[in-house]
């Protein structure tokens, strides 16, 4: 039965998605437009084509799937999808607005596991049976799993490149780069389309079931892909210029070649994990990556002062999501 708590939450679901875009456009355009391949607008508008190309691709919803298994289903309702995306959206704008290149992944799913453990405790059951830790473990580890393979990934492929490149003139290397620069931001975004967008589509898919409009994941609605591909789409073309000014110029100074090897470790490492149906950020994907193009140069290279601060930001992006959405779900609960 569609009620109007529903309606809410697939608005706010949907909105969630387009800040989600805005927030992460960084994360495809940084380097493109920071070796000047691209204006800022035409590198939006070339990262939300491939963002929603992905639509065409991503057809198994692996990472949806697992998103919407995070809690158990029976603590979920539709107040707790509500307190997660509220929580969820307030802390994308609060890193958004302070330039902070925070997970958006990892905000949406703090959020949904903090709203439906206090759900659990609130109704008499022990917080923790109200999620599956065996997805809770697997996402986790990825905070450190991803930057690490990105770098890793990153650092060879600079080596290869620069060892195919070494008698190459670099005038007509750099004018190479630069063209190959295009193709390796297109397969980030593109994959960064598949693995974001899926997110949403698990919580939305999720309030369906919670409502009682589908019987179960298997049976989501066309139009539900459709309208998570197009929000996040739209939101990359509205971009998030403070976060590309960190992701782009702040870590490390990146060279078109250097711009290509991050790019397309990056891209390699969500394939994986979305292959894989893991949930992963891709703003920690990529970042890592850029450190280790950085890294090939020198340590010193890498402003480690900034990458520490933002991987606060990461260990603090579920925690602090998940503790917003159990006081909005508490108090949503006792106004009820």
């Amino acid at each position: 039965m569609v009620t109007t708590l529903l309606v809410v939450v697939v608005i706010l679901a949907i909105a969630f998605d387009y800040i989600n875009g805005f927030h992460d456009a960084a994360n495809s355009i940084a380097t493109v437009v920071s070796t000047k391949v691209l204006t800022p607008f035409q590198a939006v508008l070339w990262a939300a084509l491939f963002n929603f190309a992905a639509y065409f691709y991503f057809t198994d919803h692996k990472v949806a799937n697992t998103v919407a298994k995070t809690v158990i289903e029976n603590y979920i309702t539709l107040e707790v999808i509500l307190a997660g995306l509220v929580a969820a959206i307030i802390w994308n704008l609060l890193t958004w607005w302070y330039g902070i290149p925070s997970s958006s992944s990892h905000t949406l799913i703090g959020g949904f596991a903090g709203a439906g453990m206090t759900h659990a405790l609130l109704t008499g059951a022990s917080p923790m049976d109200a999620v599956n830790m065996g997805y809770v473990v697997k996402i986790v580890s990825f905070i450190v799993l991803a930057p690490i393979i990105g770098l890793v990934i990153s650092v060879v492929l600079t080596l290869i490149i620069i060892n195919i490149c070494r008698y190459a003139k670099p005038s007509t290397a750099e004018k190479w780069f630069k063209r190959l620069q295009l193709l390796s931001s297109a397969a980030l975004s593109f994959f960064h389309g598949g693995n974001d967008a899926q997110k949403v589509m698990g919580i939305i898919a999720t309030a369906l079931i919670a409502a009682k409009v589908i019987p179960d994941f298997d049976s989501m609605p066309a139009w539900v892909p459709i309208a998570c591909y197009s929000a996040i789409s739209l939101g990359t073309m509205s971009g998030g210029w403070k976060i590309v000014k960190t992701m782009g110029s702040k870590i490390t100074k990146v060279t078109a070649l250097e711009g290509v090897a991050a790019e397309g470790a990056g891209a390699i490492t969500l394939g994986i994990t979305e292959h894989f149906g893991i949930p992963v950020s891709t703003t920690h994907t990529i970042t890592g990556s850029i450190v280790g193009v950085g890294v090939v140069k020198s340590v010193s290279a890498v402003r480690w002062g900034v990458t520490i601060n933002l991987i606060w930001a990461w260990v603090l992006t579920i925690p602090v999501s998940a503790t917003l959405a159990a006081i909005i779900y508490a108090a949503i609960y006792y106004l009820k």
